[in-house]
């Protein structure tokens, strides 16, 4: 049985997952995790299984499309797909010329990436874009440092050829990008390798990247800050093949029936729905598209269903910029260029500053997301609040504030994304690995080493007890009850639990190292926790 196979059988079986423990005593969990890079990983050789799309259907010929870019030669690349891949499997696919950057009305394929990549689990077999950042730290940290580099050199290349990151390599992701890591991911490559002319071949994509997110409609030109926003219109055609509760409905269909039956104060409602024919407005779409974009897909932060995402300017990607920003100016350094250093670190001030400005509550003690066209903040506390913190540009000050503000967000299992159970998967009770790693190392950043140890022992044990139970790790956690099965607690979008999980392996890895030797072993012989 291939990898790829093995893999779809395990899905099938963790589908269990709630219903019946693992008959027998997993293996290590570090073991567990080293092995499931190799599952999740997708090379040439495993294209044919890659390009099966859950989410659609292969073409009338039974073919799943494969798409180049125009600019590539079709015969090289299928004289080179024909060579590694399996005999018999490259009659699966069907390589397409793209017709042009950010079409996304062609047919759904898959897009084309020159080097082997890692998908994040369970019902996802595409590169996405800042789950990569979170896998790339786990593949280092388990010594997969090639894996690593062709995880950065795809990310090139998608901006080269396909003008950004993409959300995802399909089709139907080519009018969005994902939260910024670009720059985190290049310096992590070049940590290891150290290979300056490489880094600095990156020069042009990086600034290439830079400028998709700070020009506009990204840039909004009153606060010279960024937001997210989908080049897109109309439904985002994985919403409607896949998002579906189990009397069909889709995604969207049940938020209209929400307007209907709810007072929607957050946001002016009209702009998204029309109470008198009953339906939803063209920029309904835009701004959930924009909210897919964010990676926050979907919580309340920015109103129900984060819709209302297009008039923000969110503390995460600015803080992502900032950072951008900055090590940009560290690369330039490296390579012994410093006028271009003063350049960007200047620019990375100027957002510091703009930041600090607009999106601090010095009453609440925390960071919020700037509504640009009320002029002022939504208190939606979120665990993004920690984002200046890990990027570094919080004052001291500012930073012991949002630590006593800690509780808010602390649970038995770790950190929960908000305070508000919305029935969305990034809101109240779940926990989520990036953000988990983010605030454990905006915690250290700042010395704050006691509840950085304490925060992350939760978080892992809730890990292991579960691991232990149901013999898999998973992409999200209820934190509040200590639990990994959350399917019934999801109302909007999708609602699976996927396996496998890259950030979350990455997440396990990363917060275990920093722990001592003693606390790691009590959480690495944590019981298996029972129920769910």
């Amino acid at each position: 049985m291939s990898v790829s196979a093995r893999f779809r059988t395990a899905v099938l079986t963790a589908s269990l997952i709630g219903v019946a423990s693992a008959a027998t005593e997993p293996k290590p969990i570090l073991e567990y995790i080293k092995e499931t890079w190799v599952t999740l990983t997708r090379s040439h050789k495993e294209l044919a299984a890659a390009a099966v799309d859950p989410k659609f259907k292969p073409g009338a010929d039974g073919k799943w499309l494969v798409y180049i870019p125009a600019d590539e030669n079709v015969d090289r690349i299928s004289k080179q797909l024909t060579a590694e891949m399996a005999p018999g499997d490259f009659a699966k696919i069907r390589l397409v010329p793209l017709e042009q950057k950010g079409n996304s009305h062609q047919d759904p394929g898959l897009l084309y990436l020159p080097r082997p990549y890692v998908v994040p689990g369970g019902r996802f077999n595409e590169m996405y874009g800042w789950d990569s950042y979170f896998i790339q730290v786990g593949l280092l940290n388990d010594h997969m440092n090639d894996l690593a580099k062709d995880m950065a050199d795809n990310f090139l290349y998608e901006v080269r050829e396909y003008g950004k990151v993409l959300n995802a390599n399909r089709t139907y992701y080519l009018t969005r990008s994902q939260p910024p890591f670009l720059t985190e991911m290049v310096l992590g490559t070049w940590v290891k390798t150290k290979d300056n002319a490489w880094l600095e071949s990156a020069l042009p994509q990086i600034e290439a990247f830079y400028k998709f997110w700070t020009s506009e409609p990204h840039l909004t030109a009153d606060t010279g800050l960024s937001r997210y926003y989908d080049l897109g219109e109309g439904p985002a055609p994985e919403v409607v093949s896949s998002e579906r509760d189990a009397q069909g409905r889709t995604h969207y269909q049940l938020i209209e029936e929400y307007f209907k039956t709810h007072d929607v104060t957050d946001y002016d409602v009209t702009q998204y729905f029309n109470p008198k024919r009953g339906g939803v407005t063209d920029l309904f779409y835009k701004g959930d598209r924009s909210m897919r974009e964010s990676g926050f897909d979907p919580s309340d932060r920015f109103g129900p269903f984060n819709l209302d995402i297009i008039h923000y300017d969110p503390v995460c990607l600015n803080s992502l910029l900032y950072l951008m920003e900055t090590q940009t100016a560290a690369i330039y350094g490296i390579l012994g260029k410093q006028a271009e250093v003063a350049k960007w670190h200047d620019l990375a001030d100027k957002r510091a500053a703009k930041i600090n400005a607009l999106m601090w509550d010095d009453g609440d003690g925390l960071y919020y997301d700037y509504n640009f066209q009320k002029k002022q903040v939504r208190k939606y506390p979120f665990l993004t609040t920690f984002y200046p913190l890990w990027a570094g540009f919080a004052t001291p000050q500012q930073a012991a504030r949002v630590v006593k503000n800690l509780s808010k967000f602390e649970r038995e299992g770790g950190l929960q994304t908000s305070m508000n159970a919305s029935g969305d998967q990034w809101d109240s009770p779940f926990g989520w690995a990036p953000l988990e790693m983010i605030a454990t190392e905006g915690l250290r950043r700042y010395g704050y080493k006691e509840e950085a140890n304490r925060v992350a022992s939760k978080w892992l044990t809730l890990i292991e007890g579960q691991y232990r139970a149901h013999g898999i790790i998973v992409e999200k956690y209820d934190v509040v009850h200590n639990a990994s099965y959350v399917s019934n607690e999801i109302k909007f979008g999708y609602r699976s639990n996927e396996i496998g999980f890259g950030w979350t392996n990455a997440s396990f890895t990363s917060m275990l190292k920093e722990l001592s030797p003693e606390t790691r072993e009590k959480i690495l012989t944590a019981p298996a926790v029972s129920g769910n």
